[in-house]
């Protein structure tokens, strides 16, 4: 059970949720985030700057990594963005405190054969909820979605003559994408005869469950993971490990950079610029396994 957090932060939450649309999942990070702070800060009103730096103190010294405590640190400094922007705060008291400085991780992906195993693994169900999990792993990767991407899309968001479809992302920006010919036959193999079967009513959500209803991000983690067995990888995958594949393997055939910080719908080039290194990392076991005098 999440701790209670004082009103002005159940108010946040709710401007996140219908201002910003960022995903369930964020939402209850931000909550148990700003809950744990305050119960440890003793406060609410009047917070200080060393207020904060006392927490993160009393972090470290619990044993959270410096990752954790810049996310938490993220968390508090955004929640003080919005009650100064809303009039209720005169400063941020977060804004002077520096982030623990960490090493990014890069970020995780399957090899193109490994894909392709996985893929041809959800290809190989049976039924209309086979038929969805098919089209839903060859969108995931097909387009680099986000799994919240996914669930959100409704079936007017397809093109179905052009292969594009129309993405809406972090923050509600829209997005255009292409997701390819092996995606665009899965979608009309679903829509043709999967969905009809499903489908409740006049529900426009493109991927359904089996009472017909809107597909959660929870239920795509546990197709991924059913997807998973089923494929034999001993690898422990979540949905997004399909977009950072989708992006490794764009950059490793040459698609430009900024290229793919569009499709991805990525506000930074520098967050693109991760998935290179990942690129890098295979060319160079590539070839130490393949090259006669590496």
């Amino acid at each position: 059970m999440s701790k209670p957090v004082p009103p002005e932060v159940t108010a946040f939450l709710r401007h996140l949720a219908t201002l910003d649309q960022v995903s369930e999942n964020t939402l209850k990070a931000y909550e148990s985030d700003l809950a744990q702070f305050f119960a440890i800060v003793g406060k609410t009103q009047e917070v200080t700057t060393q207020d904060i730096r006392r927490y993160l103190v009393i972090l470290s010294h619990e044993g959270r990594t410096p990752r954790t405590i810049a996310r938490k640190l993220a968390a508090v400094r955004t929640f003080y963005r919005y009650l100064e922007r809303e009039g209720i705060v005169a400063d941020n008291p977060a804004r002077r405190v520096l982030s623990p400085r960490f090493r990014r991780g890069l970020p995780r992906a399957l090899t193109v054969e490994e894909m392709h195993q996985f893929i041809e693994s959800a290809m190989q169900e049976d039924g209309p909820l086979g038929l969805r999990n098919w089209a839903l792993m060859e969108v995931l990767y097909g387009g680099g979605l986000r799994s919240q991407e996914a669930v959100d899309l409704d079936v007017r968001d397809v093109n179905r003559q052009t292969g594009m479809i129309s993405v809406t992302g972090k923050g509600g920006k829209p997005r255009i994408v292409p997701i390819g010919r092996k995606a665009l036959e899965a979608l009309e193999a679903y829509l043709s005869a999967g969905r009809p079967k499903l489908v409740v009513g006049k529900e426009p959500a493109l991927f359904v469950n089996a009472r017909g209803r809107r597909l959660t991000t929870r239920s795509v983690r546990r197709i991924v993971k059913a997807t998973l067995v089923k494929s034999a990888l001993h690898r422990n995958i979540s949905p997004h490990w399909l977009r950072h594949s989708y992006a490794t393997h764009m950059l490793m055939g040459g698609a430009d950079l900024r290229v793919v910080q569009e499709l991805l719908g990525h506000e930074s080039l520098s967050t693109t610029q991760l998935y290179t290194f990942v690129s890098q990392e295979q060319l160079s076991r590539i070839y130490q396994n393949t090259h006669p005098r590496a």
